[in-house]
């Protein structure tokens, strides 16, 4: 309770002492008992239990009445928990009720003066005790009588100032359980956000790993074609190899007949040319002929037969998307029963 600085600003020490003892709720002095919340803020004990009632509307259920409750402080919206005692269980600030009985001591010894009760503009010794119900203004008994509403239906000034003030303390309980029903919204959604960031990221990890799975899938169905490919390479080439080896040792022998030929061609004696001539010219007819060697066939070297179309599977994957929701596959099924009905 800040005293010292209500007497300097205001001047008057009662008057800030006055505004310190005003209940948030009722916005009158604090009525005993005053409890005190956790966060060292005041209140009447029937408001702070009215507060309850309407942060708790079934609050009095047994097990409510088991478990406690809880509800805001209308001045800092700091949350009270409260035990199965409810605002019972809340302690009393004897220290702001003997502040009270020490103000209202004061209070009663004082006289009254003259301007500590509204006076009427127009009857200036004329205080104010009464209210035009029709003009919605409070004013003095001479303006009843005499002045500008004597044909207005007026009421005691005290009648109207307890009803207006219930009726404000109402709206405030209500304003406040409305406040507690927005942040309790205010809760749900941020869970909401929560859990849509949650399932996302969930959502995302699956994704990646179904992905990561057909990918993984592709290298291997890769490995295996290039497998395939590489061991018909071998194959053909290997065969190749061996016909190539095969044609260079005929040509080697070619190559041999050749040099001998040319040697017993340059022989100058008739029998001795005679005597080998025979048998080098059947071997010559009979290489210059051919060896029954294997060849290779027209195209032999290609590669067409090991290419893959992969067209089918590019236009699947452009065809990927999410799966519909379950709820709207029933949704549209039980839509075709009743229209077959």
């Amino acid at each position: 309770m800040d005293f010292q600085a209500g007497i300097l600003q205001d001047g008057s020490p009662m008057e800030s002492l006055e505004k310190q003892l005003i209940c948030p709720i009722c916005l009158e002095m604090f009525s005993k008992p005053v409890v005190i919340l956790p966060c060292q803020h005041n209140l009447c004990r029937k408001c702070a239990n009215d507060v309850f009632q309407a942060a708790n509307p079934y609050g009095q259920s047994r097990a409510s009445l088991i478990s406690g409750g809880r509800f805001r402080c209308p001045s800092c919206r700091h949350e009270v928990l409260l035990d199965r005692h409810g605002v019972y269980g809340l302690q009393r600030n004897l220290l702001v009720e003997n502040i009270i009985d020490i103000y209202k001591q004061e209070c009663s010894s004082r006289p009254l003066k003259k301007g500590e009760h509204p006076m009427c503009k127009e009857h200036e010794d004329e205080r104010i005790n009464i209210y035009c119900v029709t003009c919605e203004v409070p004013t003095c008994s001479m303006c009843k009588v005499f002045g500008a509403h004597k044909d207005c239906e007026v009421a005691p000034l005290q009648t109207v100032f307890q009803g207006q003030k219930t009726e404000l303390n109402n709206c405030i309980s209500m304003l406040v359980a409305g406040n507690d029903r927005i942040q309790t919204i205010i809760s749900q959604l941020e869970d909401s956000c929560q859990s849509t960031e949650e399932n996302s990221e969930a959502a995302k990890r699956e994704l990646c790993a179904r992905f990561d799975a057909l990918a993984a899938l592709l290298e291997e169905k890769k490995a295996e074609l290039l497998q395939r490919i590489s061991q018909e390479q071998a194959d053909k080439t290997a065969f190749i190899q061996s016909l190539i080896g095969q044609y260079k040792e005929q040509l080697e022998k070619s190559s041999r007949l050749v040099e001998t030929a040319i040697q017993a061609a340059e022989e100058t004696g008739g029998a001795a040319f005679l005597m080998n001539a025979k048998q080098l010219i059947k071997m010559i007819v009979e290489a210059s002929k051919g060896g029954c060697l294997d060849k290779i066939e027209p195209g032999y070297e290609s590669m067409d037969a090991f290419s893959v179309s992969l067209d089918h599977l590019t236009e699947a994957v452009h065809a990927l998307d999410f799966d519909p929701a379950e709820e709207d596959e029933e949704y549209f099924d039980g839509e075709e029963e009743e229209v077959e009905e």
